[in-house]
Formats: structure tokens, C-alpha cells, sequence
């Protein structure tokens, strides 16, 4: 590849003492392009440049010194405009001369105004931009197959301008996390906040990006078969490019496409077996998580502060030295010492009259000392073992109610027997237990699949009882009446069986 060679006077216009008037100028001329304005006179600059902010009064003399200069550094064109009609000899001095932008000076301008975005944006990994490319092909693959030049063309360039949204944003953004990793004077609390969300956010990027990779590479090699260089010159047949420098300019536009598209298969499909650079950016993405915690860490015990058994009783001697209180003294004594008076000493030898007052201690039988002394401060207390009580009349209470409670579902699946199939609403009025009952199996019934004719079947857990329904076929409403409230539904046509033998059909 060759080395990039930038005019030696490009930029020129960008230092000295006079770069704010020269940068305004391009600014004046670049504001006039955007309005189909391609020459501007002496009048026009000077109106041109209060539009882009430049407010201090300028001389005719110094403003044409300035377009001179410009004109030196192959920036600015000078021609004469003939198209005027000049009344006064003045007239034509001051009016004869336009001025405009070469191309030099158009990607100059450019350069500069592109620096500035970049400084004034942050990067950032967008999953929306790799969805965007995977639409893109998938739209791609569409008009080749059915569609216009035209739509060809549109849909690569969006395609182009993705990638280069990845690319630059890409760059921007790990640009921006190396820097973090290296800041040293950022305050601890601040990058607190920053790492939480950066690493909330590389892992969102994370989440579902190799899946998002293979779509993307998956519809890069469907274009592939169907042909890049049938698509490119479709694209450019779709470009309408014109010729008004009288070269071709189609051979440079279709090796740009080429590099383009070898861009977008070294992202996703490189062909010389190199990892996809979609796959650096994965690795990336891992290690800054790891590298973040670990500066954290880094940080936190750089700023701890250090520690010694001198400084502390120092610390300690000066804390001593403010106290006046002897209580307050025996407290922080024991405090950070944590000696304190025998808790044991009160206690006594199983038979005191065999060990003399006078007896040392370094002489005298040892005492049991309990170990709870040294948790709670209390010795153990053997005490009576409770008594065990009688659950003969909690169990016999437990055995009747459960009877009573068989005894009102068995009551309550009589009363649900249809003995045949019969409408919801015949129930009338229920036991708001009898109810429940009823919506447990028609919960069952209605969680299972409809079979023939719309036909749901259910059971109780323990088989019993059964049930049927079907919904009625003329949409009419059944009204079931308890203590509690009236409940209102479907009037399904319903068959309840107490053990087995449910008939397979049920007429309406």
C-alpha cells in the first residue's frame, strides 16, 4: 500500500496569526456550496462570513490580502466574471473578480470539519449498525434477484455507509476505553459510576453478537453466489455517474465498491483465513470487562491508605491524651485491647472448706470454667426436661376434620353428577364450596386441548371424577348464584361422571 502524501500547503490555512479568518472564509464558501452559490465576489465573502459568525470589521484590502494568500496555497480560484454589466470603472474594480473554492480546498475544508465531529462525538458499539448491515444484504440479495439499478445502487451505498458507521464508531469508542484504563487521576467515586456502566454496556453489546455475526456473514456469502461483480455493475449502471471532466470516472468507482466490499468481508468473511476482525472486537469487549474490575482494584488499593503498628499506637497514645474521664480511659482500653476483668473469678470449688482462703492460685485445684463464659458472660443452667406432651387429642381434632372435609367433597361431587350432559346454567344456585369444586374441573377440562366437534375432557388429580364440555354453539351466558355472588360465562354444554365410564360424545 502507498504511503498517504498530503500537499504541503493544505493546511496551511489552519496556523498563524490569521487561521481564524482564513478557517472562516472556506466556511463562507463551503456555507455558499451548500446553496448551488459556486463563485462569490468580494461583497458576497464579506456577507458570508457574518452568516458563519465571524463579526469583526475587515478591510477591503485585508479581505482581498486574505483570498490571495488562499489563492498562494492553491486554495482559492480567482476568476473574472463576464456576465456582469458594469455602469462605472469603480463598479467593475469591485465587482470584476470572483472567488471560489478548488478541490484542494473543498477536501481541505473537509478534513477539518470532519476532525472537529470527531471531537465532539463519542464512539460506541451499536448492535442496531450490525442489524442495519444484516438487513442491508438481506435487501441486497431482494434486487438483484427482482429490483431496479437504481434500488441496487441505493441499498449498497446504505450498506457502505453502515460498515463505515461500525468501522469509525468501532475505532472511536476503544479509542476512548484505553484512554479510561490509562486515566490515573480519575476520582474513584466517578469511575465507580463509569465501569458500572461501561461493562453493563459491553455486555449488552456482547449478548447475541455471534448469532448476529453468523446472519451477517451467513447473507454476505449469498451475494457472493450470486455474483459481487454482477452486483457492483449493476450499482453503478444505477449510479447515473457523470462525466464532466471528460474521464471515465467508472473504473474508479468500481475498484472503490471492490475495496469496499473486501472492507465488509474482512469485518465478517475474510477469505485469507484470518480471524473476522468482528471476532477482535468480541476479545476486545471481554478484555476491557476484565481490565475495568482490575483498575478498579488497582485504584482502590493504590488510594488505601497505608498502615502500621506505629502510626496506630500513636494514634492510639494521642486518643489516651484527650481522655480525662478514667472511665472513659478503662473503656477504651478494654475496647482496643479487649482485656477485661476475670469473669471467672467468682466462681467456686465444689467443696470450698477443702481449699483454704490463704491457698495461691498457682497452688490451688483448678475450677471448671464454662465456655460460655467467653460468648455470653453466663454459665450453663441445668434445668428440668420438659415434659412431653400429649398429642392424642390434636391428632384425634385433626383426624375428625378431615373427615368432615371428605365428607363435604364427596357430598360436593354427588351434587356435581350430572348423569348426563347437561347445560352450565342448569346448576342454578350452589354452595359456594359446591362452586369451587365445579371451577376446579372446569380449569382442568379447559387447560387441555379441544378435541372433535371442540370436545375438552379433564379429570381430578386422583381420577375420580371427570368431566366433559363443549361450548355452545349459540354463544348464550349461564348465571351460577352462591352466598358470595353470582358468576357469569360461557353456557358450555358439560357432563360430569363420578368414577369413569365418561361417554366419548355428547349431544347438544
Amino acid at each position: 500500500m502507498d504511503p498517504i502524501r498530503v500537499p504541503s500547503e493544505m493546511f496551511r490555512f489552519t496556523t498563524g496569526d490569521r487561521a481564524g479568518l482564513y478557517v472562516s472564509i472556506l466556511h463562507a464558501f463551503g456555507e455558499a456550496n451548500e446553496r448551488m452559490e459556486t463563485a462569490l465576489g468580494i461583497d458576497g465573502v464579506r456577507s458570508r462570513l457574518r452568516t458563519v459568525g465571524w463579526l469583526e470589521a475587515i478591510e477591503d484590502d485585508d479581505l482581498t490580502h486574505a483570498l490571495g494568500q488562499l489563492r498562494d496555497w492553491n486554495l482559492v480560484d480567482i476568476v473574472q466574471n463576464h456576465t456582469e454589466n458594469y455602469r462605472t470603472a469603480a463598479e467593475y474594480e469591485r465587482r470584476n473578480l470572483q472567488y471560489s473554492l478548488t478541490k484542494q480546498s473543498e477536501a481541505a475544508f473537509a478534513g477539518v470539519v470532519h476532525a472537529m465531529t470527531v471531537l465532539a462525538t463519542t464512539g460506541a458499539l451499536q448492535t442496531a449498525v450490525l442489524d442495519a448491515i444484516a438487513d442491508r444484504l438481506a435487501d441486497l440479495l431482494r434486487e438483484l434477484e427482482s429490483g431496479s439499478n437504481r434500488r441496487v445502487f441505493t441499498t449498497l451505498t446504505e450498506l457502505e455507509a453502515h460498515l463505515e458507521a461500525l468501522r469509525g464508531n468501532t475505532k472511536q469508542f476503544n479509542g476512548e476505553l484505553q484512554r479510561l484504563l490509562r486515566d490515573e487521576s480519575v476520582d474513584l467515586t466517578v469511575f465507580h459510576e463509569v465501569k458500572a456502566a461501561t461493562v453493563a454496556y459491553l455486555r449488552e453489546f456482547l449478548t447475541d453478537i455471534e448469532h448476529r455475526t453468523q446472519t451477517v456473514a451467513a447473507r454476505i456469502q449469498a451475494v457472493e453466489d450470486h455474483g459481487v461483480t454482477r452486483a457492483h455493475q449493476r450499482a453503478l449502471l444505477g449510479a447515473d455517474l457523470p462525466r464532466l471532466a471528460g474521464a471515465d470516472p467508472a473504473a474508479a468507482w468500481l475498484e472503490q465498491r471492490r475495496a469496499r466490499w473486501e472492507g465488509l468481508r474482512a469485518w465478517f468473511l475474510p477469505t485469507d483465513g484470518a480471524a473476522p476482525r468482528i471476532d477482535q472486537l468480541r476479545a476486545v469487549g471481554r478484555k476491557a470487562i476484565v481490565s475495568l474490575l482490575q483498575v478498579l482494584d488497582r485504584i482502590t488499593e493504590s488510594r488505601r491508605r497505608s498502615s502500621s503498628a506505629v502510626s496506630d499506637f500513636r494514634e492510639l497514645a494521642r486518643w489516651f491524651s484527650v481522655l480525662s474521664d478514667q472511665d472513659d480511659l478503662h473503656r477504651l482500653w478494654s475496647t482496643v485491647f479487649g482485656l477485661g476483668s476475670a469473669r471467672h473469678a467468682h466462681l467456686a470449688h465444689a467443696d470450698p472448706e477443702l481449699v483454704g482462703y490463704t491457698e495461691s492460685w498457682s497452688s490451688a485445684p483448678a475450677v471448671e470454667v464454662s465456655p460460655l463464659l467467653r460468648a455470653s458472660g453466663r454459665t450453663e443452667r441445668y434445668g428440668r426436661t420438659g415434659a412431653i406432651p400429649d398429642v392424642a387429642a390434636i391428632r384425634a381434632e385433626r383426624k375428625a376434620r378431615a373427615a368432615i372435609e371428605r365428607a363435604e367433597l364427596e357430598a360436593a361431587w354427588d351434587m356435581l353428577d350430572t348423569g348426563g350432559a347437561v347445560r352450565l346454567s342448569s346448576f342454578g344456585k350452589l354452595e359456594h364450596g359446591v362452586l369451587e369444586r365445579l371451577l376446579e374441573l372446569l380449569d382442568r377440562a379447559l387447560a387441555c386441548a379441544p378435541g372433535s366437534g371442540g370436545m375438552r375432557r379433564g379429570s381430578t388429580s386422583d381420577g375420580r371424577v371427570e368431566i366433559a364440555l363443549r361450548p355452545p354453539s349459540d354463544g348464550a351466558i349461564a348465571e351460577l348464584s352462591t352466598s358470595r355472588g353470582i358468576f357469569r360465562g360461557p353456557d358450555y354444554i358439560v357432563e360430569i361422571v363420578r368414577g369413569g365410564g365418561l361417554r366419548r360424545e355428547m349431544s347438544a
